[in-house]
């Protein structure tokens, strides 16, 4: 399954016609179509992360602290916002489809945070906003595509657990349910950083990150021990905190998908070098 590319992200060709053509030469996600291969070009000139941040440590300490910052206010503003819903609605089973829809808008906040970090950790520069917001233009909708069904099988998952009292049904039959939805925000995880890094078909993404579930297991405990520490906040403190640090964990699972988003590129993309912008 070899894939092409269109201008600003990696476009997978493995199975089926797309709207773009498929001999289009390789394109960097990040800094737009690459000149034909017939006639080189030379290459960019980029300034050094030094020349904007700085070389000393102090610099740069504090260029990561304004990146948190910025990400994380970007991912509330964008995401964290619809989940003041929470505040008026309890955490009943009922209330599961109210609930996934206030998560809705995290999703493709969460996947424009990741395309941001991917910024921060190949060229740190001081302009995490405009990273920020090219990542949502170019994720939102694919993103979409499959964090609303997620969402929803979610809702339905925790509807069922909900009565499992009430229909006196074994209470094995909600530990199923529990493992099946845990499974499937892992999923999530690894759908999420390739749908920010990787111009994939709704298809490509649902495959290759279950595919990816088994494939890199150490990568799929990191996503748990996220899950496990994302659940300690809020029942330690409030949801709302966890929403504040939503950016911080986008940089955790950027970082922890480093592998998947290196093999991906480098077995499903043309050219090979798609996880790694430039």
């Amino acid at each position: 399954m070899t894939h092409d590319a269109r201008p600003d992200r990696e476009d997978p060709c493995d199975a089926g016609p797309r709207r773009r053509p498929v001999d289009r030469p390789p394109v960097d996600r990040h800094d737009g179509p690459r000149p034909p291969a017939a006639v080189p070009a030379p290459a960019p000139t980029r300034p050094r992360p030094d020349d904007e941040v700085g070389a000393g440590p102090l610099a740069r300490a504090s260029a990561a602290v304004w990146w948190f910052l910025v990400v994380s206010a970007l991912v509330v503003v964008t995401g964290g916002l619809p989940l003041g819903l929470l505040v008026v609605l309890a955490w009943d089973p009922g209330n599961a489809p109210l609930i996934a829809a206030a998560f809705v808008p995290l999703g493709p906040a969460l996947a424009a945070a990741v395309f941001a970090w991917r910024r921060f950790l190949a060229d740190r520069d001081l302009q995490p906003a405009r990273h920020f917001w090219r990542g949502y233009r170019l994720d939102a909708l694919d993103v979409l595509r499959w964090w609303v069904p997620t969402l929803a099988v979610l809702a339905l998952l925790v509807l069922g657990i909900g009565v499992v009292d009430a229909t006196g049904m074994p209470g094995a039959y909600a530990v199923v349910l529990l493992l099946l939805a845990v499974a499937l925000l892992l999923w999530a995880a690894h759908a999420l950083v390739l749908s920010a890094t990787l111009s994939l078909r709704t298809r490509d993404v649902a495959r290759l990150a279950a595919y990816y579930l088994a494939a890199r297991p150490r990568v799929t405990l990191g996503s748990l021990s996220h899950l496990v520490i994302s659940g300690g906040v809020v029942l330690l403190t409030s949801d709302w905190v966890l929403v504040a640090l939503a950016g911080t964990l986008a940089f955790a699972v950027t970082v922890n998908a480093e592998p998947v988003l290196r093999d991906a590129a480098e077995r499903f993309t043309r050219d090979g070098a798609g996880a790694a912008p430039s």
